[in-house]
């Protein structure tokens, strides 16, 4: 195995803190945040239980909504970049605050997909639930959102 002399370690260490430094100064994203709640939002337009936008509020919502709590570290690069990409990732594939712009169809796949994705541990992300503790979900707050998701899309099935 090969030694890296120390010089070049220093030389490393100085390059890659000059850059962090000077990518600070690249605007930062816009932020995911909203004043007031959406007229198509899922809570405006459908009976959803206390106990259970409680849950979403906290587990889902950073990521799936249009106001997102932003950390501290949200304001330094490249960690701004990531939550940006992360948060935008998320609203493309789910926003509860643009459900009712959903087709009736969408709306279906995607209850079907937040029940299934909470059974088999993919949400909320584990990276997620690393830095939000909260996120992390007890199998009665993962059966409310399953059971939840699953009655709610009888009730569309049975309308149709």
């Amino acid at each position: 195995m090969k030694i890296i002399p120390k010089a070049i370690w220093k030389k490393t260490v100085l390059l890659v803190v000059i850059l962090l430094g000077l990518i600070q100064f690249i605007p930062k994203p816009k932020k995911n945040l909203s004043d007031s709640i959406s007229a198509a939002s899922i809570e405006k337009l459908y009976p959803v239980p206390d106990s259970v936008m409680h849950i979403l509020k906290i587990a889902c919502y950073d990521c799936h909504s249009n106001n997102t709590y932003y950390p501290w570290y949200s304001n330094v690069q490249p960690f701004a970049w990531y939550l940006n990409n992360h948060i935008a990732d998320g609203k493309k594939e789910l926003n509860f605050d643009e459900f009712g712009n959903y087709s009736v169809r969408q709306q279906k796949s995607k209850l079907k997909a937040i029940a299934s994705q909470i059974e088999d541990n993919e949400m909320p992300l584990t990276s997620y639930k690393l830095i939000h503790p909260d996120a992390r979900l007890n199998k009665e707050e993962k059966q409310l959102i399953i059971n939840w998701a699953k009655n709610y899309l009888d009730s569309l099935n049975s309308k149709n």
